[in-house]
Order: C-alpha cells, then structure tokens, then sequence
C-alpha cells in the first residue's frame, strides 16, 4: 500500500541555482521529484572601481546610511576588498554610519563580519519596506546613502531615495548572467513544453527572463507559455517575483505568506492540488 505524501510524486522544476540542493531537499521530503534547472548564476565584477570608490569613501567617512541588499552581494565586496580591509576594519568603518540589512541574508552575513545593524527591512522585503522603514526611523533627507545593489539596478529604491532628498550613491557588486551549462535548463524547459512537469518554482525575477529568453531560442516559447497558463502550477517566492512572472504574462498561483524557500515549497505542497482542480472547472 502505496503512502500518500503533499506532492504525490509530482515533478517539480527548480530554477534556484545557489540554493538549489536545499530546495531539491525540501520537495523530495514533501514526496515530490525535484528537477533541478538552474536559471541564473552571480558574476562578481571583477574591475569594479565604483566597489573601491565606496570602501575609500566608507573609511573615510563619507556614508551616513549604507544599504545592503543581499548576503552575496555582502561577502563579495568584503572578499573583492579583503588585501585592503580585515573585518575588524569594515566593523569600525560601518560603526560610523547607520547600516540596513533588506532582509535576513544580508543581515547574517553582516553578523559573520560582527557588524551592527541598525536597521532590518520587514518582509517581504522589497524597495517599497525599505522606503517605509526609512521613512519611519532614519528619514534620509540631505543624509548620504550608499546602496549595495543586487545583479542589476533598483531604480525605484534609488529613485526614491532621491526623492526623500537624499544624496546617493550606487554600488554594484555583481551582475546576473545565464548558467554555464544550460543543459538541466533546457532539459527543463523541454520537460514543461511536452507537459511533463507538474509545478515550478521561482525564487527572483531574474529566472523568469532567462526562462523565457532560453525558450525562445529554442522556438518553445509558445509551448512554454501554455503549459504555465493550463497545467503547470507556479510558486513564486514572493512580490517582486511575482511582478515579473505577471509582468510577461505568466501566472502567480501560489505565494507563501513568508519570503523564504521553505514556505514556498510547503505552500506549493500544501495548494497545488487545489490550484489544479480549480483549473479544470474554468
């Protein structure tokens, strides 16, 4: 007598890539088939003079705010500084100004380095809490912000910080590109084109635009998109990931209350059943 589990036996695509054997864990425990599909990988830059800049400026004095918006992000300017700056340096330098951690991966990778945070962004963690937090308890009018970017640029948090009057400045630490191997990626996409897969997970918007930019390279993207809009259920990690899944016309079925891997995946568990059935009445 075979043992009901949450996913059943469903197969379950996974385009995390740092995180990914956590996640595979996570639905083999939950009784689905993990199919790893990494979409996205962090590429440190390498000649990056706006990095330097920042640290000359921080040890100089010159931040009253820094925002840092990933734990990745965190430990690669610590390591891209390290012949420069020791952690005992970075502590005294960030002592001197206000430090916000966007959420608990920047703030766990300051607390490696022994740093103070002053301020934590609530979930889910977006521009807009970091914009309210600030708006509650540092008002940044005429004060000098240093933000620690992500893969790309936010210019909604940049602009509106711009906005509130302050004076800012950026600090990219690494961009996004595609896997090197795309095999499991393309395997994966083929997998949802042929309906072989029954949910998929999406844990930034930055998978989603290398999901469909692979798929249309390989003249699947038509098949992709109807497999999402009939049959594959789709968990998205939280608001911004969501923006961008709706933003291309693909649907968000399943959000978990927290932005954590964890919930997404006990969410998609627990709801994908449902999500079907409700699919097959419309």
């Amino acid at each position: 007598m075979s043992i009901s589990t949450p996913f059943d036996g469903l197969r379950v695509a996974i385009f995390e890539a740092r995180m990914a054997g956590a996640l595979a864990e996570m639905v083999a425990r939950q009784g689905g088939v993990p199919v790893a599909a990494p979409a996205l990988r962090e590429v440190p830059l390498e000649d990056n003079p706006e990095a330097r800049s920042f640290v000359d400026n921080l040890l100089a004095g010159q931040f009253d705010v820094v925002i840092f918006e990933t734990g990745v992000g965190v430990r690669y300017l610590v390591d891209s500084e390290r012949s420069r700056l020791s952690g005992p340096a970075w502590v005294q330098a960030l002592s001197r100004t206000k430090v916000v951690a966007r959420g608990p991966k920047p703030a766990a990778a300051l607390r490696e380095l022994g740093v103070a945070i002053d301020l934590r962004v609530p979930e889910p963690n977006t521009w807009r809490e970091t914009l309210a937090v600030l708006d509650e308890h540092l008002p940044v009018a005429s004060l000098r912000v240093a933000v620690q970017e992500y893969g790309a640029p936010i210019p909604e948090l940049t602009g509106g910080l711009e906005q509130r009057g302050a004076v800012v400045t950026r600090v990219p630490i690494y961009r996004w590109a595609l896997p090197t191997d795309l095999g499991p990626l393309r395997a994966a996409l083929t997998a949802i084109a042929e309906r072989q897969i029954g949910a998929a997970l999406f844990t930034s918007a930055q998978q989603v635009e290398h999901l469909l930019q692979i798929a249309a390279e390989m003249d699947l993207e038509p098949a992709v998109r109807a497999a999402f809009a009939q049959q594959v259920v789709t968990g998205s990690i939280g608001p911004t990931t969501s923006a961008a899944l709706r933003a291309h016309g693909l649907p968000v079925d399943i959000e978990p209350d927290h932005p954590k891997s964890g919930h997404l995946v006990a969410a998609v568990a627990a709801a994908w059943k449902s999500v079907g059935k409700n699919r097959a009445t419309e």
